[in-house]
């Protein structure tokens, strides 16, 4: 088990190093940089350039940019933001922070109301409660991420006379404060992802329901309740599990449009930001950390397989 842990970072190292590095080609291959924003009308001055470049460090070639970053990042260093002048690693933790709440408080929502809805359309395929369920995934899975966030925003003020706070309350100031201003993020994202999860559950369900030891287990006159809780639930764990960590590397990557509309200031709205201002720095870090998560989420995934099949963690 250790060995194979062992062998997964290893990969994820390889990984992380792989990606950092084309993301930071991809960057400056970008037409235009934070130099010229900050020049404007005295751009055509070169020797201004040429020292705002080697006080950045934008002088020196690609490649010895790129190590000296990776270099620094090793040590936790992620540098400086071109445009705040803040330590890169404290404004991407404060944003990640934020953004890694949503996503938890957004896959609660998603598999609360997808799995259930799955497991009941799946028990009976064909049934009204299947219909009605796979009426919601189609609605759900169709509508955009921001158009359900605007609908979301002019039914709670229209219908309700509530709108949710433009400013976010963190939940070390005010618990009630800071559901106040999720509220609409996280239902706008769980909707969706309810959807996708029902529509997963529901066809593992229903192709597991087909199994010969399934239909074994109903004609020896098991009780509903008994086969899927031995037969049903213990084999779609896994499935489900590993969908758990795909919905989650997927909320966090996809947050950018929600954190927006709602002026969340989490990683996503930091992203497009540091995008927005060429903030390389800023930018650099919230991709090394996106890629990080991502490679962290699947090694757990791997490591909940051990915990929930031991025939996993025999292999």
């Amino acid at each position: 088990m250790i060995e194979a842990v062992l062998r997964r970072l290893g990969a994820a190292l390889v990984t992380t190093i792989l990606a950092t590095g084309a993301v930071f080609l991809l960057i400056r291959a970008v037409p235009g940089d934070i130099i010229g924003e900050m020049l404007g009308q005295s751009a055509g001055d070169p020797a201004t350039e040429a020292a705002l470049r080697a006080f950045f460090g934008l002088d020196q070639p690609l490649w010895q940019q790129y190590l000296r970053w990776a270099g620094d990042a090793l040590r936790g260093d992620l540098g400086t933001s071109m445009r705040q002048g803040l330590p890169v690693a404290g404004i991407i933790a404060d944003a990640f922070l934020v953004t890694l709440e949503i996503g938890l408080v957004t896959l609660t929502v998603a598999i609360l109301v997808g799995v259930p809805l799955g497991l009941a359309a799946g028990a009976r395929p064909g049934g009204v409660v299947d219909a009605v369920v796979e009426g919601f995934t189609l609605l759900s899975l169709s509508a955009p991420v921001f158009w359900t966030g605007m609908v979301l925003l002019i039914l709670s003020d229209a219908w309700l006379g509530w709108a949710p706070p433009l400013v976010y309350a963190s939940p070390d100031v005010s618990v009630a404060d800071n559901l106040e201003s999720i509220l609409l993020p996280v239902l706008a994202l769980g909707l969706l992802q309810a959807g996708a999860y029902a529509q997963f559950t529901r066809q593992q369900t229903a192709a597991l329901l087909r199994q010969d030891f399934v239909r074994a287990a109903t004609a020896r006159g098991l009780p509903a309740r008994v086969i899927f809780g031995r037969h049903v639930l213990r084999n779609i764990a896994i499935p489900l599990v590993t969908y758990a960590g795909l919905i989650l590397v997927q909320i966090l990557g996809g947050v950018v449009v929600v954190e927006t509309l709602f002026a969340i200031p989490g990683l996503g709205r930091t992203l497009l930001a540091a995008i927005q201002g060429r903030d390389y720095p800023v930018l650099q870090g919230a991709l090394l950390l996106s890629v990080v998560v991502a490679l962290l989420v699947n090694l757990v995934i791997d490591l909940a397989y051990a915990l929930i099949d031991p025939r996993v963690r025999g292999a």
